[in-house]
């Protein structure tokens, strides 16, 4: 049977890399700013690639010198003025995509921040399991610049990340900050010069490949549920995506770690990757 045809291609780049699927947002003239239509494409992409077997990791990130300028105020703002109906509809595909299908992706996800990040690209850089940035990248919550409120849950996923006090202070001031920056804010993992980021991120998502994938989705989905639990809740929540990962093939790669680590002394947690059956 042939392949239904990929939903991408246009405002959105695909390609594969050996188990890493590149995600590039292809607006470079607009600083890759998420319009309309660029926000079906990508709902369409991630809805794709979340059952595609050439995509054990997903890298999101942007052409040209931007990861991406927010959201289109034009098309996304202006046009749909004084249109209530047609207001819900590009909104709830915006939001399809960027925080409900990208949050709970079930394979690994990396925000790979080659440039400019501004507003309403906050949203899915946060919903990325993992993001790495370039220390030339510029972020900026610059809504109020615009008289608007960083919706879109940019202000959930900033306040989330970086905490309270400083959520409010670059929200309400509009001031921009590097990639070093955002590390210490906790809005990224790490921040590394341009010219080696793509390399670097390539490694982390080869270093994500070689767990097992039922494991790594039920950690990312775990740690993200837990967080609004009490300690009971999450207890028992934990145990029970436990057996669940089991269910769903962890239970041959914990048997060979546990093999490997007590009875043939060849594997030291910490020290090393198990590379065992994925």
């Amino acid at each position: 049977m042939a392949r239904k045809k990929d939903p991408w291609g246009k405002l959105v780049l695909v390609s594969f890399d050996d188990g890493i699927a590149w995600v590039t947002l292809n607006r470079p003239e607009k600083r890759n700013a998420m319009s309309p239509p660029l926000n079906e494409e990508m709902r369409e992409t991630i809805e794709a690639l979340a059952t595609d077997a050439r995509c054990g990791v997903l890298v999101l990130t942007g052409a040209g010198d931007s990861f991406a300028a927010g959201m289109d105020l034009k098309e996304y703002f202006r046009e749909t003025d004084g249109k209530p109906d047609m207001i819900l509809k590009v909104r709830r595909t915006a939001e399809e995509w960027q925080w409900r299908r990208l949050r709970d992706f079930p394979r690994p996800t990396i925000a790979m921040v080659n440039g400019w990040c501004f507003g309403g690209a906050f949203t899915p850089l946060v919903a990325c399991d993992l993001a790495i940035a370039a220390d030339e990248a510029t972020f900026g919550l610059s809504e109020v610049n615009w008289g608007i409120i960083p919706a879109g849950n940019v202000t959930k996923a900033t306040s989330e990340t970086m905490g309270l006090r400083n959520a409010l202070y670059y929200a309400m001031t509009g001031e921009t900050f590097k990639g070093k920056r955002a590390v210490e804010l906790g809005l990224v993992n790490e921040s590394v010069p341009r010219k080696k980021l793509k390399k670097r991120t390539a490694a982390l998502a080869r270093m994500l490949l070689e767990k097992n994938p039922a494991v790594l989705r039920g950690i990312k989905i775990a740690m993200k549920r837990m967080r609004y639990m009490d300690w009971d809740a999450s207890a028992d929540y934990l145990y029970a995506k436990m057996g669940e990962a089991l269910y769903f093939g962890a239970s041959d790669n914990r048997a060979e770690a546990m093999k490997a680590f007590l009875d043939d002394k060849t594997f030291k947690p910490g020290l090393q990757h198990f590379k065992g059956k994925k």
